[in-house]
């Protein structure tokens, strides 16, 4: 017989988390760029307090263990309070990107059941659109004090963040939840068809946080400050707001400003010492420093992902003694998934040698596991050349999802949908992309999508829709069209009929009509022929 160990048994708890960091790191300090404008700042401490008195609020206005509350907002101080006491108490946090399509937003709204939702300022017009379509949600709230309050009066349940968490306490015992609770919810936003919704536990956050705090990924630890560029909307903004507390590590949150000017200013101002965000962003803060000869004093690691990292990018960072690792990952991981983790002999080698490896995907933590399978669904070897469908699975990543009767598993593997290459060493090379999704800035777009809008144009007989590659973005959607016979179609016509239905991020750069679509014998578009000839139009 096996003998059971004798450790306690305790739940990993988003609770825990806070209640951490204001026991151990108390004093650290949380920067906030606030909507308005002005950084705000305060401790770990009255983070923890302003959470409980949040959590106290919201079972005051009748919220219940299982319910859900949504998030319209940016990285900012309200949304991280959010994001522990809505979890902490037994409810799940939907974080909704305001970049889907006001449809879109709808759908993932009422498909999650809401019954409140917590919003910026700047998102007001978007939620007076919202609200007529949006009836179980009970309770908007607005993440403000009474002076910075939208003009939204007229909204049933409206509500100020700051009044309403006025009266509580904050003398508040957070539940003792079992960890495979329901803490957070992300839907996809490159799927055809409606978004897809992956539910995740309290246990898959906290391993993902713990794994985001070590060497090999961010490495974090309290002489650090950490500002995450990417969105809190956008998979938890890759856990780093549950991995900065953990660490004790002082945390930087930017707020709607992610320019060049506004992130040089508060990771000079705030002593930031690590950061994550996607390369768009990322080159646009190089490039602010370069032309106002600046320097970045004490930033040293940036981890990106969300579209590929050019290897001239890295090497422009690393002149200037800053680590740009290269990860990759997915709404369907809950974040991190792989990262540039270099040996003391890759680390070694000649700078393009190293830029090369970090221009790749990088090595799995552990925890979780990788493979490549041909169309058969056979095992391919790492050999950086045999290519396939990558499949993935681990100790964070989704089982399926939310309210689906579809199942992304495969004899317990999730289908990523992405081609790629393992090597021998272990390291992850992505290729391609299956389906035509086209990724720009860190969002995914779905060709099928723009097509199908593309072609409810009366003139319009034939669309095709492929990722070309862009200096700016990494890669943008181009538009093929094939007008009716006999019809008159220009440019900016089109344009605004795809502005009108989908979001702007969606709506193609460019417009190129042809006489005719390149087909195969299947008569399927041949989007290769056109990725050959138009693959440079925006260099």
């Amino acid at each position: 017989m096996i003998e059971h160990g004798l450790n306690m048994d305790r739940q990993l708890l988003i609770s825990a988390i806070i209640e951490h960091a204001a026991a151990q790191y108390g004093s650290q300090i949380v920067s906030s760029r606030e909507t308005h404008g002005p950084i705000h700042r305060y401790t770990y401490r009255e983070c923890a307090r302003r959470s409980r008195r949040l959590a106290q609020a919201l079972r005051r206005l009748g919220l219940q263990p299982g319910d859900f509350a949504a998030t319209l907002a940016w990285n900012n101080h309200r949304h991280l309070e959010a994001y522990f006491a809505v979890s902490g108490s037994g409810l799940a946090i939907h974080t909704c990107n305001p970049r889907l399509h006001l449809d879109q937003l709808a759908y993932v709204l009422d498909h999650a059941g809401d019954t409140a939702l917590l919003f910026d300022a700047t998102f007001a017009p978007l939620v007076a659109a919202l609200a007529p379509r949006c009836p179980r949600i009970r309770h908007w709230i607005a993440l403000c004090e009474r002076a910075h309050m939208p003009p939204l009066e007229g909204l049933p349940g409206l509500l100020c963040y700051e009044e309403l968490i006025a009266p509580e306490t904050g003398q508040y015992a957070w539940p003792d939840l079992d960890e495979r609770t329901a803490a957070a919810l992300c839907y996809t936003s490159g799927t055809t068809g409606h978004p897809k919704g992956a539910l995740y536990t309290h246990r898959a956050l906290i391993l993902n946080a713990l794994t985001v705090t070590t060497p090999g990924i961010l490495s974090l630890a309290a002489e650090d400050s950490v500002l995450p560029i990417v969105p809190m909307f956008h998979i938890n903004a890759w856990c780093i707001p549950y991995a900065a507390p953990i660490a004790g590590s002082a945390l930087v949150l930017p707020g709607p400003r992610l320019d060049g000017a506004a992130l040089y200013e508060m990771m000079e101002s705030e002593r930031v010492t690590r950061s994550a965000g996607v390369p768009t962003v990322l080159l646009g803060l190089l490039q602010h420093v370069e032309s106002h000869e600046l320097e970045l004093s004490t930033l040293r690691r940036i981890c990106s992902g969300g579209s590929l990292v050019p290897a001239s990018l890295i090497a422009k960072y690393a002149e200037r003694g800053i680590e740009l690792l290269q990860g990759w990952g997915m709404t369907e991981t809950s974040g991190v998934a792989t990262m540039t983790c270099l040996t003391a002999d890759e680390a070694g080698g000649p700078q393009a040698e190293r830029c090369g490896l970090t221009a790749k995907q990088g090595r799995t933590p552990f925890g979780v596991e990788i493979k490549v399978v041909d169309e058969d669904g056979r095992t391919l070897p790492r050999d950086g050349t045999s290519q396939g469908e990558l499949m993935i699975r681990g100790q964070w990543i989704v089982s399926g999802y939310y309210k689906s009767e579809t199942s992304p598993i495969v004899d317990g593997w999730l289908r990523t949908g992405d081609v790629a290459t393992i090597d021998a060493n272990g390291i992850l090379q992505i290729r391609d992309r299956i389906k035509d999704l086209i990724k720009t800035g860190g969002e995914w777009i779905s060709s099928i999508d723009v097509e199908n809008v593309a072609c409810n144009h009366p003139s319009v007989a034939q669309a095709a829709v492929i990722g070309v590659r862009h200096p700016k973005w990494q890669e943008r959607p181009l538009l093929f069209v094939v007008r009716r016979p006999g019809h008159e179609l220009a440019r900016q016509q089109i344009l605004d009929h795809l502005g009108a239905q989908l979001a702007r991020i969606c709506v193609p750069e460019e417009v190129i009509f042809l006489e005719a679509l390149p087909v195969g014998g299947t008569g399927k578009v041949q989007k290769a022929a056109l990725r050959a000839e138009y693959g440079d139009v925006f260099q």
